[in-house]
């Protein structure tokens, strides 16, 4: 009992290959490119994702990856809420909503997938964005939003499109294979007619050559009733051999099909395809208002077989035939070259002078296929095409006594499309496509990244930032806790050491002190030059001598008492010689 093969995960329907070396490549290389785009956006973001949230989301993003070709619906619609839960699978998004969309051959369910997917990742990445410690929910609907248009929504319609397309070339590689199996019937059809046509012929004339045996031996054997009795039953043995012998041709005969009859000027004769012959067609032609021109080099055909006489004719007989349909007034000219060796019929026409009439068609060309048969079975060559001039062309050549072995070997001869190096060319081409195809999904995925990261650092720049508390001003009496909300920087060691020495005394009640870093804009230079908030950190703060304003916040216990500012020198560490 025969069983269904399983199909494989990793295939696509109609695919035969099993898939599972390729889903690994593409799973291992978009697992490198999910790590990478995880710290890109992380830092975009300032998300935060643990080992037990990165680890589950990576390899159900990788599982649907492998399995899009398989199931590309649910393949697509899963990679779109797990990269709403996480942004950094956008390239396996993409990846698989450009697989699916190139599957999906119905449009309104490729349609329906694709806006379901779109919906779908933002409406989670908003969802979860303040539990993510992205931001905030609008914040997180931008991201989706960018995700899904830049690896949803680009790669889905470029897939759609290729799918379409895959599928219009499936289908006129389909209809191209239908039209030339049916040409090769129709020819086919056309050599069976002509070896019919053949055939008729060969029971004409040996059915003539048989008809006078049997019509000789009747006589033969009246003659000899009365003189010879014993060769009178010789002669009527031999009368009815002959008459079996033609009811056994027309037998044999009869199985390639009714035996029609050939047709032209007259009925096949011993004298088809002599001059005479052909001049007689020549002169049919002329009055029928072709203007015909023959030219005959060599002996007549006369003394050569029946076959090739009768091929001499029907090659000029079909040539006037179609000057006749399909160029009307065209003058015609007929060599015949006839040598010990060969034989050659060259017909050939002018541009007609009137365009026929559309209803005349261009022929199917059976006749010419029939023709070529004929004379490759004498073991020739036919060429018939269009000449420069507007006109065309018909060459037939084949010996003058011809060989039915090399013909019959000649028609058995194998085709050029059977032979290896068409398929060995195909091979090449085959590898070239898939090269070509890889390098261009290798480009198309760097794309995606970079819309993808301009998008989000697009979205990053427009963050809305975190407020700072009002800070309410140092005043006396407040207690310790609420100067250091105040104050950004409630000591500093540096502007500590910078008042020692400097600073005025402190009261008897005062416990301790504290020096807040001295903002940039308090530092005034004697030279007058205003000073960047960049500079200020620099060693060197000026090129000469100026002074800097401390403010100094004083407790009596845990309650602010005293705030007192004074200003304390600032020596440039510029060597005089080097000052301008």
């Amino acid at each position: 009992m025969a069983t269904t093969p399983t199909r494989s995960p990793f295939t696509a329907p109609g695919e035969t290959r099993r898939g599972l070396w390729r889903a690994l490549g593409e799973v291992t290389g978009c697992g490198l490119m999910l790590l990478l785009a995880q710290q890109l956006v992380s830092e975009l973001s300032n998300g935060h994702f643990n080992l037990f949230q990165l680890v589950p989301l990576s390899c159900l993003a990788l599982g649907l990856l492998a399995v899009r070709r398989r199931w590309p619906t649910a393949a697509l619609l899963g990679m779109a809420a797990t990269m709403g839960l996480l942004p950094a699978a956008g390239m396996a998004a993409a990846v698989t909503a450009y697989t699916s969309a190139k599957l999906l051959a119905e449009p309104r369910q490729r349609s329906a997938v694709l806006l379901a997917s779109t919906a779908l990742t933002p409406l989670l990445c908003a969802a979860t964005a303040p539990a993510l410690g992205i931001g905030e929910r609008s914040f997180g609907l931008a991201i989706g939003g960018v995700l899904a248009t830049t690896t949803l929504v680009v790669p889905g319609l470029v897939g759609a499109s290729a799918g379409q397309q895959e599928r219009l070339l499936v289908a006129l590689r389909e209809r191209a294979a239908a039209a030339e199996a049916a040409r090769r019937l129709a020819d086919s059809e056309s050599r069976t007619h002509e070896r019919s046509r053949i055939a008729a012929e060969m029971h004409d004339l040996v059915g003539h050559r048989l008809s006078l045996i049997s019509l000789h031996t009747g006589g033969l054997e009246m003659a000899l009733q009365n003189e010879s009795p014993e060769l009178r039953d010789e002669a009527a043995l031999l009368r009815r051999v002959t008459r079996d012998a033609m009811r056994e041709l027309r037998e044999v005969l009869g199985v390639l099909g009714p035996l029609g009859r050939d047709t032209g000027t007259d009925a096949l004769t011993d004298t088809t395809g002599t001059r005479a012959d052909v001049e007689a067609l020549a002169e049919e032609s002329r009055h029928g208002g072709i203007p015909v021109e023959l030219t005959w080099d060599g002996p007549d055909l006369d003394v050569r077989t029946a076959q090739v006489r009768r091929a001499v004719h029907r090659v000029v007989r079909e040539s006037l035939t179609n000057v006749h349909r399909y160029a009307t007034g065209a003058h015609v000219t007929i060599a015949v070259t006839h040598t010990d060796t060969r034989v050659e019929v060259v017909v050939r026409n002018g541009h007609p002078p009137v365009t026929p009439e559309a209803t005349t068609g261009l022929g199917t060309g059976r006749g010419l296929v029939g023709l070529r048969e004929r004379v490759s079975l004498l073991g020739g060559t036919l060429d018939a095409g269009p000449t420069p001039v507007g006109g065309y062309s018909l060459t037939a050549r084949m010996p003058a006594n011809p060989d039915p072995a090399a013909a019959l070997a000649g028609t058995d001869a194998p085709s050029a499309e059977s032979s290896p190096a068409p398929r060995a060319g195909r091979a090449v081409a085959g590898v070239q496509r898939r090269v070509v195809a890889s390098l261009t999904g290798l480009l198309g995925l760097v794309g995606v990244g970079v819309m993808m990261l301009l998008g989000l650092m697009l979205i990053s720049e427009f963050r809305p930032q975190e407020a700072y508390p009002d800070r309410e001003e140092p005043r006396i009496g407040m207690s310790r806790a609420q100067f250091e909300q105040s104050v950004f920087s409630s000591d500093d060691e540096g502007v500590r050491a910078a008042a020692t020495g400097h600073e005025p005394p402190r009261r008897d009640s005062v416990t301790h002190c504290r020096y807040p870093e001295v903002p940039y804009d308090d530092f005034v230079p004697l030279h007058g030059k205003p000073i960047a908030s960049d500079d200020y950190y620099d060693s060197d703060l000026t090129d000469g001598p100026g002074h800097l304003r401390i403010t100094r916040y004083c407790f009596r216990g845990d309650t602010l008492a005293t705030i007192d500012s004074f200003t304390v020198p600032v020596v440039s560490q510029t060597p005089p010689w080097e000052t301008p």
